[in-house]
């Protein structure tokens, strides 16, 4: 059994962790911190969690977040780095939802996130949390810095073409010209008062938004680059907005290269990921829902060749709270503390 501690549990991420960590076998909730709300039930402001959670919000100070196992970070970029140094004298893991130990480079956190890293010593050290690609830096890691929603789809998606492991160190497509279409519910942009997520505003439309650059891509770029073993990997990346609460889509596409065009990219598909529990490739032919996978920390994908040609599409489905944040965090935390991996994470996804 360990103790763990959530920084800013009152956002969509926050109680995602709540939901799911409340039915581990192995995690006893010691803190959640909120300034505003400290000294509020927990299950006052998240009737949800009635009758499974008997806590009330308190200020980090009383917090003593140094006495737990492991802590996680529910919190805009920055708050992380500036208490983790603290934690980890005490020898507790942090697990961090936001940005502040994804980028490995300084200066292109500093230019998309518009703040100077203040612990670079430990973002030196800290791991990409990903585990389908990190599983064993992971399990011994200190810092965990998580994937992003947008990214975890992305890089799992591409990562079999990618891989020189399975494709005999072959350039099977061109990881030049690499592009994601992706389509995310209005959860993701988080639990703040905001005019672009009003209902009258979200709800009954649909846009893409940065097209010029989103924070998401320099990510996305660094961990592909890292799966393919070079830097020779260029990304077309276009986030939209769509009229839901839950759920990410992204439609991938890569140009087939000649010695990729003999290749039965179904059974690639299948066997880099048959050993992996929350990665679901479905038979060929298959449109993945995002309905499918609400609630649940499964990650669905189904390839597409149209007329035998040499587009490859990748369907990518997840649930941006739970795969592509928050149980994507507790799937981490297993296997920094050797529990099974899926332990806590068996909720079957909610339909309709």
């Amino acid at each position: 059994m360990i103790k763990v501690g959530i920084v800013g549990g009152t956002g969509y991420t926050g109680v995602e962790l709540l939901r799911m960590l409340v039915q581990h076998p192995q995690v006893e909730i010691s803190a959640i911190t909120s300034r505003k709300e400290a000294g509020m039930q927990v299950s006052e402001m998240f009737p949800s969690l009635r009758g499974h959670l008997d806590l009330a919000f308190c200020t980090p100070e009383q917090a003593h977040l140094n006495k737990c196992d492991a802590v996680f970070f529910a919190t805009p970029h920055g708050v992380a780095m500036a208490q983790t140094p603290e934690l980890l004298k005490s020898g507790v893991r942090v697990l961090d939802l936001a940005a502040d130990f994804r980028l490995k480079d300084t200066h292109v956190f500093e230019k998309w996130y518009g703040m100077t890293h203040s612990c670079p010593e430990i973002l030196a050290q800290a791991v990409y949390g990903l585990a389908e690609i990190n599983r064993e830096a992971i399990k011994k890691a200190q810092v965990v810095g998580l994937a992003g929603c947008y990214p975890t789809s992305v890089q799992l998606g591409f990562a079999p073409l990618l891989s020189p492991k399975f494709t005999q160190g072959k350039r099977i497509v061109d990881t030049q010209h690499l592009i994601s279409d992706s389509k995310s519910g209005v959860s993701g942009a988080g639990r703040k008062a905001e005019v672009g997520t009003l209902l009258a505003e979200a709800g009954d439309n649909f846009k893409a938004y940065s097209v010029k650059g989103h924070r998401h891509l320099p990510e996305i770029v660094q961990g592909l680059k890292a799966i393919a073993g070079h830097d020779d990997v260029g990304l077309t990346f276009v986030p939209h907005l769509t009229p839901m609460i839950r759920g990410i889509h992204s439609t991938l596409y890569a140009r087939i290269l000649p010695e990729g065009m003999s290749i039965d990219y179904q059974e690639l598909f299948e066997n880099f990921y048959k050993d992996e529990r929350f990665v679901d490739v479905m038979p060929a032919g298959s449109h993945p829902e995002t309905r499918s996978v609400r609630g649940s920390n499964n990650l669905r994908i189904a390839i597409h060749r149209p007329e035998g040609g040499d587009t490859l599409i990748i369907l990518v489905v997840e649930d941006n709270l739970v795969k592509g944040a928050s149980g994507q965090g507790i799937q981490c935390m297993n296997l920094m503390f050797g529990f099974p991996e899926d332990m806590g994470l068996n909720q079957v996804a909610l339909l309709p």
